[in-house]
């Protein structure tokens, strides 16, 4: 095996205006991904069938990227960071272009797995790329711009879905990649520079692999319990059970493997550890409103969809502004504290929204959500920027994997927290409903079709909006919990990240 290490080139050779839009480019096919088929899933039902298994095209990208996040990252430490991006971005369009030809549901979901390993490898190595090639000055502003990518993507993903699903084909939410991802792959290949001398090298195949099937079973674990069955059952028992034993497999052969793909060293790092840790606390925090706040939108507040989409997509405003300004801020009082100050926000929003009167005045929804986007932007910026630079090279792809995974495993639990919670409060709510009422109410699996149609009863229909309102308050009330959770982890990491020069990483 080879290993790849790199030098820094000339600046005159790194045209660096041209690689930040091939990031962009390259970043949007994954940000895009989500809400693109999202909009067109009513098409794609009608056309394949299988409405039954629909949920497992996103739980199957989801699954895939998550897990193969950090084994990417360490081949991009070993083998270097273009070869796994351009290899990330051709997997990827041969994955869109299957899912355009898939034939039934089942078909889709496994061309959709196709697709997630490439979005894996894009995912570990865009912000590893962007920590190489950029000062720590100048890095919060790029991560501003990277972070503006899923903001314009949350607008424009839904509209360009809807438009292809009603006037052209489904099929061209995938195909539209190819020509997205063939001008990154151009531009990648032509302007980022890596020099690199040839090592003797040995890939750790045996723990990637034993990561890869522990990961599975956990994410697997996180999004089918509650939905395919409930979290106290003996379901739930097993899928802990043979966690655990996989967890304690996987150590092993990382003990023993010469470098492993999560080396003992990223363990003994306090500040690695607490800002992964905080990074999965954000990512439980961020599902909250993006799984709840469209839904109360309509069923509540009696917005139209679109309306809603748009109110969710007013974060995407603030959290690259915060994130682009948050360098001014970590150069003067730290990595660490800026971080606090981002969780604080956080917590702010989740506050405005409890103290909110029913049924949500739009303009409070609105704030909630520029208030949460500007606390995420000072929390995930300064983290990933922070860790990477206190690592050499050769362990930058490492530690900015081991961060991603940790935000998408975050994500993951929360869906599962904020599912639980809602039904819980949903399904209490309807059955022990006062007397005069109970006969009225439609099963808890209708109650969003009776909101959304507003062929109740005015008394049914009022109640059940009670019911929504309570059930997202305490959606809110576990996203807030979870940001002062967060904001311990925050406090007992170190204040002060053991930064090296620029002329050692």
């Amino acid at each position: 095996m080879q290993e790849k290490d790199f030098v820094k080139k000339p600046a005159k050779r790194m045209r660096k205006d041209l690689v930040l839009i091939a990031l962009m480019l390259t970043m949007s096919l994954a940000a895009m991904d989500n809400t693109i088929v999202a909009t067109a899933i009513p098409q794609i039902v009608g056309d394949l069938g299988g409405f039954s298994l629909f949920s497992w095209l996103f739980s199957i990208y989801l699954l895939v990227q998550t897990i193969t996040i950090p084994v990417y990252g360490k081949l991009a430490d070993i083998y270097g960071r273009k070869p796994i991006l351009i290899f990330g971005v051709i997997v990827f369009l041969i994955g869109s272009a299957t899912c355009g030809a898939a034939w039934d549901m089942v078909s889709l979901i496994a061309f959709r797995g196709i697709q997630a390993v490439g979005a894996g490898a894009i995912m570990a190595t865009v912000n590893t790329i962007a920590g190489d090639i950029y000062t720590i000055r100048e890095r919060a502003k790029i991560q501003g711009w990277l972070s503006s990518v899923w903001g314009v993507s949350a607008i424009l993903g839904p509209a360009i879905g809807g438009f292809f699903a009603d006037y052209i084909s489904w099929r061209w939410i995938f195909f539209i990649n190819i020509p997205l991802g063939l001008a990154a792959i151009f531009l990648i290949s032509k302007y980022l520079y890596e020099n690199v001398t040839l090592k003797s090298h040995k890939v750790d195949w045996a723990g990637a692999i034993a990561m890869l099937i522990t990961g599975s079973v956990l994410m697997f674990g996180l999004l089918q319990g509650g939905q395919s069955w409930d979290w106290f059952s003996w379901q739930t028992a097993v899928i802990i059970a043979i966690g655990i034993v996989l967890i304690l497999i996987t150590i092993q052969i990382e003990k023993k493997a010469e470098e492993p793909i999560l080396p003992g060293w990223v363990w003994k790092k306090r500040v690695i550890v607490g800002a992964n840790l905080a990074t999965i606390g954000m990512g439980v925090a961020t599902m909250g409103p993006s799984m709840y706040l469209p839904v109360f939108a309509q069923s509540v507040t009696g917005l139209g969809a679109m309306a809603a989409g748009f109110i969710l997509a007013s974060m995407s405003i603030t959290w690259p502004l915060s994130s682009g300004l948050s360098g001014r801020l970590y150069l003067r009082v730290g990595f660490r504290n800026t971080a606090l100050v981002g969780i604080c926000i956080v917590i702010l929003g989740a506050l405005i929204f409890l103290s909110m009167p029913f049924p949500g005045p739009v303009g409070t929804l609105i704030l909630v959500q520029m208030t949460l986007g500007a606390g995420f932007g000072l929390i995930t910026t300064p983290l990933i920027v922070g860790i990477q630079s206190t690592v050499p090279w050769t362990q930058r792809g490492t530690v900015t994997g081991i961060s991603m995974f940790s935000r998408y495993f975050g994500q993951s639990l929360g869906a599962a927290i904020f599912a639980a919670i809602f039904n819980s409060v949903i399904s209490d709510k309807v059955y022990n409903a006062p007397e005069a009422l109970q006969a009225k109410l439609p099963s808890v699996n209708k109650v969003v079709d009776v909101l959304q149609a507003n062929n109740a009863s005015s008394d049914v229909h009022f109640y059940l909006r009670q019911v929504f309102f309570e059930a997202t308050h305490q959606v809110y009330l576990g996203l807030a919990i979870a940001g002062i959770i967060t904001l311990i982890i925050l406090l007992f990491t170190p204040a002060k990240f053991p930064v090296l020069a620029e002329k050692d990483r």
